[in-house]
């Protein structure tokens, strides 16, 4: 809908200071703005294309900072901004300047990209002595818009599938990259929320047994100055310059109904949406960065800046600035727009970025702070899923297992010590048993349960999986660092030539690292994440930081070799295995112990001889093979009828080992038979039926998992 506006002042009416943003209420529209310390704020009209503006509405009314007025008859389409007066004093903290045209922090949907020029900066600096002074450029007409949203959209009877914690399965993925080369995703649709709502990606979804997508940054972003000047994009988007509004270059419409369309034919699928969201920094950077929004409006509230020198910025985030919650409005704008997706837009849950640079009261991080308070109380919000990237940049900011009830985790001890462990190194089976098991350790001091662990191997950050087993280091070249940035401690091994190889032996090996790896990750307690296209062997050329590479490098290739469809299938058919026997992801956590009422032990560690670990053997260096038998029979755990869980008794065998083991089937209990149901040695991780006997030798190759079974109620190859 396009809108051309002109609205006679006489027309105009007080409004309200509340809700903030631009507001439609069929009549007309309210817009409200928060600015502490500003002067005089000006709401100005665009035409229907962003470039040309057409009239500036002096915002008379103040009502607690909030700066409002109301509009009859505009309607959904108009496009606007706002000029913010006030005094520019960067030692002070404050940054007006009405020469800037700004976006507003709670537009609903925004249009137009910006088009980079010094005329975007609010100051310029003297060539002379460096110091700072006001800059007169307009540059109205090459930044983004708001647009007044319609907020009407036919949802029916969606709902979340509410999928209980121990039984998700994440896919984390990226709108754009993983459609845009789908050969039957129809051509306009492709890289975009209509594109990921399609049958054939639904389909794949399906088959393979996801419960919960997780979309990395979908929230308004900019794609960085230098970036641009470099012919690239900020491909990833932890960019953010709009927390209330989809990103428009993934919509093939232009509308913000597809996304909600999405979200709601994800839902019937029984997929749910989880957004990955960046409220720790925005896009407008340090001192030297630009003016785009935030900073215009009133950089000194919605910025932490130095407390004995205002003009720099606290930067907890590696990004030049971390927005400022410890003020109440700030805080607020963040639950009003988590509210807003949850409410509006029907997602399930969020995965905060750098998630302990929000709960930072002074310097340190607390636990017990505002922010975990508001989220815990909150009718809404409390009652979605909430999981935190435990770490940030600033002093203390590694907080792993120091998250509160409530929330899960990603596990990045998780992912170290499997990407060790099958790389060989020794001295790691204690650990490895610990992360298995749902890392009590890091979870159950407060209560929390084996799923607060989001286990990962590979994420958007790192090495996909088949790079993880192809490169010995990362190859970062195509980002124009020298190879400088990315991380270097990947705990990758490319088994013997590093890349691409046509050696037999060598793609043999790194197939079965691969199905190890996921074989490891899907039958270890807590909440099992895959990258997307890792099931289908995803290769990034060795880039492990590919955030600005909106290309062949980040996209996912849908033309499989035979070997991508047999690792598919390999996943497919053990995700499904996985969420039919309840022993592999337990609600509560291992007790190593008679469950009440019964002499059976709910698990028991294994040596290759077939006898229980001591605690000695624990610490042993050399030790890098080892059993664990699961008793399905002591889960001790009721269904939502009351009717106790039980299972199937599985053992699973490790060895990282290059050699062969012989590993003796154990006889702690009474003579049984154990059916072979996996073992990542053989193709796709099939094997034909063998059964053993309690005291059998099962041959368990190199680098090689195997599952038994104790009672044949079915089998890993259906």
């Amino acid at each position: 809908m396009h809108f051309v506006p002109h609205f006679p002042l006489t027309a105009l009416l007080p409004g309200r200071p509340y809700p903030r943003g631009a507001n439609w209420d069929g009549e007309g529209v309210n817009f409200a703005l928060f600015s502490e310390n500003a002067t005089k704020v000006e709401l100005c009209l665009f035409e229907a294309d962003g470039r040309q503006e057409v009239q500036r509405i002096l915002m008379r009314e103040q009502t607690d900072m909030v700066w409002h007025c109301y509009l009859p008859e505009a309607r959904p389409g108009l496009i606007y901004g706002y000029r913010v007066h006030g005094p520019f004093d960067p030692l002070r903290g404050h940054r007006f300047n009405p020469n800037k045209l700004l976006l507003d922090p709670y537009a609903q949907d925004i249009v137009g990209s910006i088009e980079w020029s010094d005329a975007h900066f609010g100051y310029q600096v003297d060539a002379a002595d460096g110091d700072l002074s006001f800059d007169t450029r307009d540059n109205a007409a090459s930044v983004p818009k708001a647009r007044v949203a319609d907020p009407s959209f036919h949802w029916g009877n969606d709902c979340s599938p509410q999928i209980p914690w121990h039984e998700m399965v994440v896919y984390e993925l990226h709108v754009r990259g993983f459609t845009l080369k789908h050969p039957e995703v129809p051509a306009p649709l492709r890289g975009t929320y209509a594109g990921l709502a399609t049958a054939p990606v639904i389909d794949h979804l399906k088959r393979l047994g996801i419960t919960t997508v997780e979309l990395m940054p979908i929230h308004s972003f900019v794609d960085d100055r230098h970036l641009v000047d470099e012919g690239k994009r900020n491909y990833w988007g932890y960019n953010s310059i709009g927390y209330f509004s989809p990103e428009a270059r993934y919509s093939a419409s232009g509308s913000i109904k597809e996304f909600k369309t999405m979200v709601k034919t994800l839902h019937s699928a029984g997929i749910e949406v989880i957004l990955d969201v960046v409220y720790n920094h925005t896009a407008e950077g340090n001192q030297m960065g630009p003016t785009l929004s935030f900073k215009g409006i009133d950089n000194a509230v919605y910025y932490r800046l130095l407390h004995d020198n205002p003009r720099f910025y606290m930067d907890y985030t590696g990004c030049g600035n971390t927005l400022n919650l410890q003020h109440p409005r700030v805080l607020q704008m963040i639950m009003d727009s988590l509210r807003y997706w949850v409410t509006d837009m029907h997602v399930d849950g969020f995965r905060f970025d750098l998630a302990p640079a929000l709960a930072r009261e002074l310097h340190a991080v607390d636990k017990l702070g505002a922010f975990f308070d508001i989220l815990h109380q909150d009718p809404i919000l409390s009652r979605v899923k909430l999981i935190a990237e435990p770490w940030d940049l600033g002093e203390g900011g590694y907080q792993v297992g120091n998250f509160p009830l409530g929330w899960a985790e990603w596990n990045d001890h998780y992912r170290d010590c499997m990407r060790a462990y099958w790389r060989g190194n020794g001295g790691l089976i204690g650990e490895f048993a610990t992360r298995l098991t749902g890392s009590s350790d890091l979870y159950a001091h407060n209560g929390r349960r084996p799923y607060a662990s989001i286990n990962y191997i590979t994420a958007h950050d790192g090495f996909t999986l088949h790079d993880l087993v192809s490169y010995d280091h990362k190859h970062n070249e195509a980002n124009g660092e020298n190879n400088r940035d990315g991380n270097n401690h990947n705990l990758s091994w490319n088994h013997g030539v590093e890349g691409p190889s046509d050696k037999l032996d060598i793609n043999a090996l790194r197939s079965r690292q691969k199905r190890n790896m996921l074989a490891t990750l899907l039958l270890s307690q807590g909440v099992p994440m895959l990258l997307a296209g890792d099931e289908m062997g995803r290769t990034q050329g060795g880039n492990n930081n590919a955030y600005c590479q909106d290309n062949d490098i980040s996209w996912t290739n849908w033309t499989l070799s035979s070997q991508d469809q047999d690792l598919f299938n390999f996943v497919r058919r053990l995700i499904k295995f996985r969420r039919a026997h309840p022993v592999f992801h337990r609600r509560n956590f291992f007790q190593g112990r008679p469950i009440r009422g019964s002499d059976i032990q709910d698990i028991h560690w294994l040596k290759p001889d077939g006898t229980e670990m001591s605690d000695q053997e624990w610490a042993q260096e050399s030790a890098r093979s080892l059993g664990v038998y699961l008793s399905g029979e002591a889960i001790g755990e009721v269904d939502a009828r009351g009717r106790g869980i039980v299972d199937d008794n599985f053992i699973i065998l490790f060895n990282p080992h290059h050699e062969r083991i012989d590993f003796r089937l154990p006889s702690l209990f009474d003579d049984c038979l154990w059916l072979s149901v996996m073992d990542t040695h053989y193709h796709e991780g099939l094997v034909a039926d063998g059964d053993f006997c309690s005291g059998d030798i099962y041959p368990l190759e190199g680098r090689t998992l195997a599952l038994l079974r104790q009672h044949d109620l079915g089998d890993f190859n259906d």
